[in-house]
């Protein structure tokens, strides 16, 4: 598998366009109260798809990211035990396997792994093939410790060792982040919420109140910039609450 293009189930297709569709439909209809218009915006939906397909597969970086670090302390642990790495990898699968569905990223990466082994191939040429595919700074870092130090002729044990606790500390601080803002997220959800609600409000208090921003030149502009400026703020939202480490 390669990480870095991610192909939608039949389930997920289904679902981003439909949650996508709704979203274009609604917001056209509420900005500007027109079939027309809300019918003209559909190709929006296709942004909106790219983003969720985007959404998911920084999810799927975040889940192989945490089954990485699970398997290499397994990796670890079988080493200090007294294990060859072609037999560590194989323990961590068996360790893996208490953790994990069957079909988890790193399972099937380590599976994959010993049928290469099988096939005469080194495991130097094992690691690097999953790293070229993952593209995660955690799994390219690793690598390219290990082969220098099988190359080298380094302690092994030591430095995958300390590798995997560095990979542990650095997933353990993303932890931390994630959980500090997901109270913001949801507060920067809320309030994007907030505009919408008081259209809606003002159309099931005040019917009519609001019929001059509509069906009208003035009206069209008028809420197009509304509308452009309420995006601007969402992705604003967005981007301060995505902290990269």
């Amino acid at each position: 598998m390669d990480y870095e293009t991610y192909v939608l189930s039949k389930k997920e297709r289904v679902t981003a366009w439909g949650t996508a569709l709704i979203i274009t439909w609604g917001m056209a209809y509420l900005f500007y109260k027109n079939v027309v218009i809300m019918l003209l915006a559909t190709p929006v939906a296709f942004f909106l798809v790219r983003f969720q397909k985007k959404r998911w597969k920084e999810k799927r970086y975040w889940e192989l990211n945490l089954q990485f670090k699970e398997g290499i302390q397994s990796i670890s642990a079988a080493l200090n035990a007294g294990y060859s790495i072609e037999n560590a990898i194989y323990e961590a699968v068996n360790d893996l396997a208490l953790l994990y569905e069957e079909d988890a990223y790193i399972i099937k990466e380590f599976q994959y792994m010993l049928c290469q082994l099988q096939m005469n191939q080194t495991v130097e040429e094992v690691f690097l093939d999953f790293a070229n595919r993952a593209r995660l700074e955690d799994v390219t870092n690793f690598v390219e410790v290990f082969i220098t130090a099988k190359r080298t002729g380094g302690d092994l044990i030591r430095i995958i060792s300390a590798t995997s606790k560095n990979i542990n500390d650095k997933i353990e601080v993303k932890r931390e982040i994630k959980t500090m803002i997901t109270a913001k997220k949801y507060e920067a959800n809320i309030m994007c919420m907030i505009p919408l609600g008081i259209i809606l409000y003002m159309w099931a208090s005040s019917p009519g109140y609001m019929d001059c921003l509509y069906n009208n030149a003035f009206g069209i502009l008028f809420m197009s910039v509304m509308l452009v400026l309420y995006i601007a703020a969402y992705l604003l939202c967005v981007r301060l609450t995505k902290i990269q480490v």
